[in-house]
């Protein structure tokens, strides 16, 4: 049941000893309680903190968490958290007043806030920082639960306190909450906080349909009360005549749960059949199905709304009985049938096993590993899966995004993100079993490998004796698969099977590289530690499989051996060394520089000016006037700090010799690309006179350099908008 904000926090009438005795039931623990209470509002006194703000919050927080069986530590720290949020203590502080145990704890509480890094689109390495926000995170989790009740209590609490807030920061909030942190409480069974993050969540984001729902809830509850009443009483009374040790009582209904039902099986309110429910609580297993029995003697059930989830528990370890019957007047009833145990998991979820995680094996301790299992898969692949970067990705879709439950041959449960195939299947049973996949059967009928399972199949994988991987189901457009944890595994092992070829090729283009600037390979030795590999052939396979750029290595090396900062002439001649021209040109009238024609000069190798382009000249020392287009970052650069330097140019009217342009094509990597692009070219008729190419594996997307030439500016914006409409073809530009 969610629970509400007590009354009392206006009441002058309140007495705090009767409070902590109402939640707190050992005297010793609600001494100490009592006592942190007292010590934190004299605390806030001292220091002009808005004491009864403070306090206020921190009886919320203990409010909400002492239902949950939470012991005395974890109110504590709630309320120390609070007192941390607020201000009047540091970490350093509270270890020293408090002991390390408590800081470690409020500390683990403060690392939840890693998990809104789930919200950043990670679509490049500067997500790096969010990506050890929430590793940090999740060994927080594991390591002490307890720091997750406490965070998703606080959630709640915030939740409330925006009631009176601007729209904008009840939805921001509710969107959050309703995206991360219920479907977290959801994962981790916690219900009583579950329905309450959900149900207020969604009265911020869906005001008016919440106010319909709930008043259709108010209209009809003194009929709908009266009905249960009955319904209990007779059903009580049938149990105990068959000697069922039971407990019978109407639940409530929570309203984001009914509009999701309206909403999933397009139903209006009428139409639902769990508007009124009951629950019956159980000493014994058995006891489960004798009361199962005695309700379908009693009344006729609805053979489709029957669900066990007592032989076939959820993934988040829900276990309980559903069934819909006809009641008396023709109404349906929703029933609910489970044990005192299984009432308290589905309630309590992990808060419910807390304690028993270093206590002596058994089937709590069991019950608590399993319910905290998922979190422990993640920690176990992180390191794989941050190889490809896509951690963040990973976890999304392991906690919050809707999920499909498949079956293995033995009969295991095995959940997995909406949309997946039967190789993430695989490769979520095994690396190798994913490695040998050759085939797969889907409730006994071959299905191919993009087949995307969905809840209830059950699924064989077909294995060779060896494995073979493919490099096509790394093709997103191909639709092999969906986990990022299939894909690191994938890539993974073709990075072990190319290992000696990229360290070969990284050798290779290293030292040619390096040669360009006077280096050495052994120059290069810093950047085995700045790359974080172990060894140098480990750098050399990173660069030839293009996990680390080159040029990166090349900077990086440079940097170490670079003893002085350059001096400003330096700079500028380094940039001059950029714009080196190429052989004499038959043709001395390019550009004319101030009206006068036949001055050295040349065109800049940077930017590659043509005809048509609006230029610009610098004056550089013993080789003439460098020709720029006005936009290259490097002439700005020259400008900056040589500014007397700088000469009008224009183009010459007799000029008609051919520029040479270099042009980047970014686009998705497939066969046919470079007949197309040649064919584009060769119909425009521009001479090619080089072309490099490279292919990224974990993208698939190809990068195509060409160096063509061109007459004038015109042609060059021609043949850059014919080969953008290629097919697949997302970028092309002027380098």
């Amino acid at each position: 049941m969610v629970s509400v904000r007590e009354a009392h926090f206006n009441d002058p009438d309140f007495q705090l000893e009767k409070w902590v005795d109402r939640y707190v039931a050992d005297t010793k623990d609600a001494g100490m309680l009592l006592a942190l209470i007292r010590r934190i509002d004299a605390m806030a006194k001292a220091q002009e903190v808005e004491s009864r703000e403070l306090v206020s919050k921190a009886r919320e927080m203990v409010e909400i968490l002492a239902p949950l069986n939470m012991d005395i530590e974890t109110l504590q720290a709630a309320v120390l958290f609070e007192a941390l949020e607020a201000g009047l203590m540091d970490a350093e502080q509270l270890e020293e007043l408090f002991g390390k145990g408590m800081a470690q704890l409020v500390e683990s509480v403060i690392t939840m806030d890693g998990i809104s890094a789930l919200k950043i689109n990670n679509q490049s390495r500067s997500a790096e920082p969010q990506i050890d926000n929430i590793r940090r995170m999740l060994l927080a989790m594991v390591e002490d639960v307890r720091a997750v009740v406490i965070k998703l209590a606080e959630r709640i609490c915030l939740l409330r306190a925006v009631k009176n807030s601007d729209e904008e920061t009840r939805v921001l909030l509710a969107r959050e909450i309703a995206d991360i942190y219920a479907p977290l409480a959801n994962r981790l069974g916690i219900g009583q906080l579950k329905w309450e993050l959900e149900d207020i969540s969604f009265r911020y984001l869906h005001p008016e349909t919440y106010k319909d729902i709930a008043k259709q809830l108010d209209g009809k509850r003194l009929d709908r009360e009266t009905f249960i009443d009955s319904f209990v009483s007779q059903l009580q009374a049938r149990l105990d005549e068959e000697h069922i040790r039971a407990k019978v009582y109407g639940r409530p209904k929570h309203i984001y749960s009914i509009w999701r039902k309206m909403k999933g099986k397009d139903l209006a309110f009428d139409e639902l059949f769990d508007v009124r429910a009951v629950r019956i609580v159980t000493e014994r297993l058995q006891d489960c199905y004798g009361a199962l029995g005695v309700v379908h003697t009693m009344w006729h059930h609805i053979p489709r709304e029957f669900d066990d989830y007592v032989a076939n528990p959820k993934p988040n370890g829900y276990q309980s009985i559903h069934t819909v019957v006809v009641g008396p007047q023709g109404k349906t009833v929703e029933i609910q049938i489970r044990t005192q145990q299984m009432h308290e998991d589905a309630e309590l979820g992990v808060a419910a096993h807390w304690k028993y995680k270093e206590g002596t094996s058994g089937g709590k301790q069991s019950g608590y590993e399993e319910k905290i299992n998922w979190l422990r898969k993640i920690l176990q692949w992180q390191e794989d899966v941050a190889e490809s970067g896509n951690l963040v990705e990973e976890i999304r879709s392991q906690v919050f995004e809707d999920r499909v439950y498949v079956f293995t041959p033995s009969g295991e449960v095995v959940d997995l993100p909406l949309g997946s195939t039967v190789l993430d299947f695989a490769y979520y049973i095994h690396s190798q079993v994913g490695h040998k996949c050759i085939g797969a059967k889907v409730d006994g009928r071959i299905v191919p490998f993009t087949y995307q399972v969905e809840t209830g199949e059950r699924i064989e994988i077909i294995t060779s004796k060896t494995p073979n991987p493919k490099r096509d189901w790394l093709n997103p457009n191909l639709g092999y698969i969906r986990s990022s944890r299939a894909r690191s595994k994938i890539l993974h092992w073709f990075k072990q099977q190319d290992r000696d070829k990229n360290i070969v090729a990284g050798r290779e283009m290293l030292e040619t590289e390096l040669s360009r600037h006077n280096l050495k390979l052994k120059d290069a030795l810093s950047a085995v530690e700045r790359f974080n590999v172990t060894s140098m052939d480990d750098l050399l396979a990173a660069i030839g499989g293009g996990d680390v750029r080159l040029n990166q290595v090349v900077n990086h090396t440079q940097s170490k051996l670079r003893n002085d900062e350059p001096t400003e002439e330096e700079v500028v001649e380094d940039l001059v060394k950029k714009t080196q021209p190429k052989p004499a040109s038959k043709n001395r009238d390019q550009v004319e520089v101030n009206g006068v024609g036949n001055l050295l000069s040349h065109i800049a190798q940077c930017c590659h000016p043509v005809p048509g382009d609006e230029i610009i000249g610098f004056i550089t020392k013993g080789r003439g006037i460098s020709v720029h287009r006005e936009d290259c970052e490097q002439v700005k650069e020259l400008m900056r700090q040589h500014p007397e330097r700088t000469v009008d140019v224009v183009w010459g009217e007799n000029y008609s010799g051919g520029y040479r342009v270099k042009v980047r094509v970014t686009a998705n990597d497939r066969y046919g690309l470079l007949r197309d692009l040649t064919s584009v070219l060769a119909s425009e008729k521009s001479h090619v006179m080089a072309m490099s190419s490279s292919s990224e594996v974990k993208t698939q997307t190809a990068t195509i350099d060409l160096e063509l030439e061109l007459y004038n500016s015109d042609g060059v914006s021609r043949v850059l908008s014919r080969l953008g409409q290629i097919e697949g073809v997302y970028e092309v530009r002027r380098k």
